[in-house]
């Protein structure tokens, strides 16, 4: 489950894909966001968002690492073959070192355990922004 302490918003809106087949995990990650006063879209797969065609105005995705089908690092690499990758900020249950090495090495934003503290998503976010 998602948690978080502070409400704040945002100094700059952004666009964020979540991607998770959990869908608590989408709504209670889209809830969040929508307070920090976030533009959220939601993905049960990484398919489904690699698919959508609106991946040129996303300015962050929230993907979690394992999923039926394609897992995010998989995405994450398919992202990277694009000339404007967003940044990833990745969630897991099941993160093993070696996920985590992998997934910060080739450009990961942040890679957060669950249960995710919503703070700690607030954080990254706040890193993006002063990053841009």
């Amino acid at each position: 489950m998602l948690y978080w302490t502070r409400t704040i918003r945002l100094q700059t809106p952004m666009i964020v894909s979540i991607v998770d087949d959990d869908e608590n995990v989408r709504l209670a990650t889209c809830s969040l966001l929508r307070s920090l006063g976030c533009d959220v879209r939601v993905y049960a797969s990484a398919e489904a968002f690699l698919d959508s065609g609106r991946l040129g105005d996303v300015n962050c995705v929230i993907s979690d690492v394992q999923m039926p089908g394609m897992g995010g690092i998989e995405m994450q690499r398919k992202l990277n073959e694009l000339a404007s990758a967003p940044p990833i900020i990745f969630i897991s249950a099941f993160g093993s070192e070696a996920r985590r090495k992998e997934a910060l090495a080739n450009g990961a934003l942040c890679f957060l355990d669950k249960p995710v503290n919503g703070d700690a998503i607030l954080a990254c976010l706040e890193k993006l922004s002063r990053s841009t």
